[in-house]
């Protein structure tokens, strides 16, 4: 009887874990729109598109003195599960691939709520936070764990009205 009680519990925890993560992608698009900020390393935009059918793309530069420092090109796909995966790939100056062209950084969508995202690796080093603050603010948080310590840049978006 204990027995099938703690299976009963795992299972109703693995629900409960499941269905935190599992969004209608539209729950995303207080992402979109035309981002930018400055950091010490360069100016950056981000641009996000709304969700359509079972995706959302972005498109990331960062410029420094004129010159391109790198770009991103990220999407959020719907997954079978139900659960979004951002899909997340670095490009150097004359659009050079940084990871294999089959290896994107994945990071499944471990939270949402009201105009806050959080996606986290499966290995669970490295997490990226969506916050819009408000009507024309956006804060990216990165989290990184190396060598057991967290690193956390946090990058401030302002809405482009262009």
């Amino acid at each position: 009887m204990k027995f099938q009680l703690l299976i009963v519990l795992f299972g109703l925890a693995a629900l409960t874990a499941t269905a935190q993560t599992k969004t209608d992608l539209t729950q995303l698009n207080f992402m979109s729109g035309k981002w930018t900020g400055s950091m010490a390393w360069g100016d950056m935009e981000e641009y996000w598109s709304e969700a359509m059918g079972d995706n959302m793309v972005c498109a990331f530069r960062c410029v420094k003195d004129g010159k391109t420092v790198f770009y991103e090109f990220i999407v959020i796909e719907q997954s079978e599960s139900g659960v979004p995966t951002m899909k997340l790939r670095h490009f150097g100056r004359g659009n050079i691939a940084w990871e294999e062209k089959d290896k994107p950084y994945e990071y499944p969508l471990v939270k949402l709520e009201k105009n806050n995202a959080v996606f986290e690796s499966a290995d669970n080093k490295t997490r990226l936070i969506y916050e819009r603050i408000d009507a024309n603010q956006l804060r990216a948080v990165l989290e990184r764990e190396k060598n057991g310590k967290w690193e956390v840049d946090e990058f401030l978006y302002r809405l482009s009205k262009q």
